[in-house]
């Protein structure tokens, strides 16, 4: 689920500076990040990375020493970035704790929207592609899905605690929902259309609110 913006950077992210250390690298990452959450990996070439990033050829190798190594790079940049998000809205003390769940899943839909639901979640996509990428990808992304179902977990727990939650183990719970969303994210980028997520998010919510 992405919501990063395109090469060149839109108004409100500070422009990068080509006389800054760690530049060109910054430039690959962002490309690669965009690019990777409408394309496969193993469907984007080097040299399209290279023109999204605005760089020269032959300028790949010296910030990465294999393509397998910018794919688990990628992953990682990803990773922070969804979790900032993910946290920005599951810990939010302020708010009961299945209201920041509704208001993950807003926020999530609502980027997919700007992109015209183009764009889907870079670590999703990649999984589904485990076939014909690096065997090295795979211990990396469930390693993912676990820290996001740990965050969603917490948050979980919190709403059985006041109430909100009655009958459900949390983290049992917060699998089956990445699981589901996920699969979701994926169909919405499929028809390109808000509707998988607002089936899911509705069936998930009747599923552990009856009442809801």
């Amino acid at each position: 689920m992405s919501d990063l913006a395109p090469l060149p950077r839109k108004r409100g992210r500070p422009r990068l500076d080509p006389a800054t250390p760690g530049h060109a690298r910054e430039g690959l990452l962002r490309a690669g990040v965009a690019l990777l959450t409408e394309k496969g990996f193993s469907a984007v070439g080097l040299e399209e990375m290279l023109a999204a990033a605005a760089m020269p050829k032959g300028s790949f190798y010296r910030y990465f020493p294999s393509k397998e190594a910018f794919g688990l790079a990628l992953i990682d940049r990803y990773d922070g970035y969804f979790q900032r998000k993910l946290r920005r809205h599951l810990e939010a003390a302020e708010r009961a704790p299945l209201d920041r769940l509704a208001d993950f899943i807003a926020d999530a839909r609502d980027g997919m929207a700007r992109h015209g639901f183009a764009r889907g979640c870079l670590v999703g996509n990649l999984g589904q592609e485990m076939g014909v990428l690096p065997e090295s990808f795979r211990a990396r992304i469930i390693a993912v899905f676990a820290e996001w179902e740990a965050l969603l977990a917490r948050c979980l727990a919190e709403a059985r605690l006041t109430g909100q939650l009655m009958g459900h183990d949390p983290e049992a719970l917060a699998a089956f929902f990445w699981i589901g969303w996920e699969g979701a994210v994926l169909r919405a980028k499929l028809e390109r259309s808000p509707a998988p997520l607002d089936a899911f998010a509705a069936g998930f919510f009747r599923l552990i609110s009856p009442s809801v």
